[in-house]
């Protein structure tokens, strides 16, 4: 091997093993040139791009899936075919993962897991009543915690409920659940500057696509009853 050419083979190895990367831009005030800015600065300004609304709907999909979760406890003890409660148990597995999704986005973003509108004792769950005091026992309340969720009153009807007559309770309550989640998305992106952020972006189209499927799915399930 002649001396150039084994230069050139060092100076091309020397290429390969060290690649340069591409510069990333952040662009500027208006009139103001872009700069170049290192990968950190590029990570701690893409968890900057969001919004109060933004925030609003995590803090209200932990509550909203978090009651999904409850309902699936429920049919494991209550439920009687074996095709729902497949079913329960793979919603139940999506949604405890996204819950922890939510919760790591708010966390890592300093911002609190709960609403701080939220009344004590309604939990991740939404399913408890708070409506009997001092001894003083009254009806559940037919009114969600939020839209699309059950109500005190459904989930104590869920509860009662055994067998087929728990399995049709059960997806008629979840589609009802799930049609609320796809209607929070919805609320979202029509908020100018909404869901911007890449991570929660692939997040509410998964939601999207994944609870749209699986309400055809319950929906063919319930016709089979």
């Amino acid at each position: 091997m002649s001396r150039l050419s084994f230069v050139a083979g060092l100076l091309l190895g020397a290429l390969v093993a060290a690649p340069q990367a591409a510069p990333i831009f952040h662009p500027g005030a208006p009139g103001a040139p872009a700069r170049a800015i290192s990968t950190d600065e590029a990570l701690n300004l893409a968890r900057t791009t969001f919004t109060e609304d933004d925030v609003a709907f995590m803090q209200h999909m932990i509550v909203h899936h978090g009651q999904a979760v409850e309902m699936v406890a429920l049919l494991e003890t209550r439920g009687t075919t074996p095709a729902v409660k497949l079913m329960g148990q793979r919603i139940a597995l999506s949604q405890e993962a996204e819950i922890a999704l939510m919760e790591d986005w708010l966390t890592t973003r300093g911002r609190p897991i709960a609403m701080p509108d939220m009344h004590a004792g309604h939990g991740a769950h939404g399913g408890m009543d708070h409506s009997a005091h001092a001894g003083h026992a009254m009806p559940a309340s037919e009114t969600p915690l939020m839209a699309g969720m059950l109500s005190p009153a459904q989930m104590q009807r869920l509860a009662a409920a055994r067998g087929v007559d728990f399995d049709r309770l059960f997806l008629t309550g979840m589609i009802q659940h799930h049609q609320g989640a796809l209607d929070m998305v919805a609320d979202l992106l029509a908020h100018p500057d909404s869901a911007e952020d890449s991570l929660l972006s692939d997040f509410t189209s998964s939601v999207v696509a994944d609870q749209s499927a699986e309400i055809l799915r319950m929906q063919n399930l319930l016709s089979d009853l």
